[in-house]
Formats: C-alpha cells, sequence, structure tokens
C-alpha cells in the first residue's frame, strides 16, 4: 500500500488532445504510471498518476492544462485472485473504492466503435460500412 496523488488533467474529446498532454509530460520528463481516460460528448479527462506531481503540475499550468489533484492509496493487486480478496475485504470494512485501474505500461486503447490497439502495434482505424 502506497500514498500517490492523482491529477485528473481536463481535455477536449478532440484528436491530439491526449497526445499533447504526453507531450508536455515528457518534455518536462515526468513520467507517467497509470493512466485512465474517458470522456463525455465534446469533454474528457485524463487521471494520471505520475512519478513526480509537482515536476507534472509547473509543467502543466503554462501549457494551458487545467488539472486537479487528489490523493489516493495505490494498492498493488498482482492477480484477479487477490483483486476478489482485497475488494471483498475493503468492503467489509466499509472502504469504497473510487477508482481501479492498471499501470499504464499495459495499456489498450478503444476507440467508440471498439477498435482496439494493443501495445507494439500501431493503432488504425477501419471504416465500417
Amino acid at each position: 500500500m502506497a500514498r500517490v496523488k492523482q491529477l485528473t488533467v481536463s481535455l477536449e474529446n478532440q484528436p491530439g488532445r491526449l497526445a499533447a498532454l504526453a507531450k508536455v509530460l515528457a518534455d518536462a520528463k515526468v513520467n507517467i504510471e497509470a493512466v485512465l481516460g474517458s470522456t463525455t460528448g465534446e469533454q474528457g479527462s485524463a487521471q494520471l498518476v505520475v512519478d513526480n506531481a509537482a515536476k507534472a503540475k509547473k509543467a502543466l499550468s503554462p501549457a494551458q492544462f487545467a488539472y486537479t489533484e487528489e490523493r489516493w492509496t495505490e494498492w498493488s493487486v498482482p492477480t484477479r485472485r487477490e483483486l476478489s480478496r482485497l475488494a471483498a475485504k475493503l468492503g467489509r470494512n466499509g472502504v469504497n473504492i473510487d477508482d481501479v485501474g492498471h499501470p499504464a505500461c499495459k495499456m489498450e486503447i478503444l476507440d467508440q466503435g471498439n477498435q482496439k490497439s494493443k501495445p507494439g502495434r500501431p493503432f488504425q482505424r477501419r471504416e465500417s460500412g
């Protein structure tokens, strides 16, 4: 169990916005350790756990990325069975799980057409019709 800071960055739901965010952080030499992105209509957000929150915040403000910061408890759960046990134990102790995610290095990307991109393979959108 570790305490981490999560930055939730507001993004427009437009092509290239996540790339712009990632570039700002990469240029500041900030590593993204975990990410969860979501959209609703024209807006979206990226919830990030980074290796250096202070450096990330310093880079985000001048690049005009709005963000909020929250403190979280991070639990390492290596298997599905352990997730089941941990979630049950937390529930019995009255702990509500607000977010669940996985490390950024094991990423799967979905677009609205449910097309997947796996790590190591370029994402290609297939036109339907």
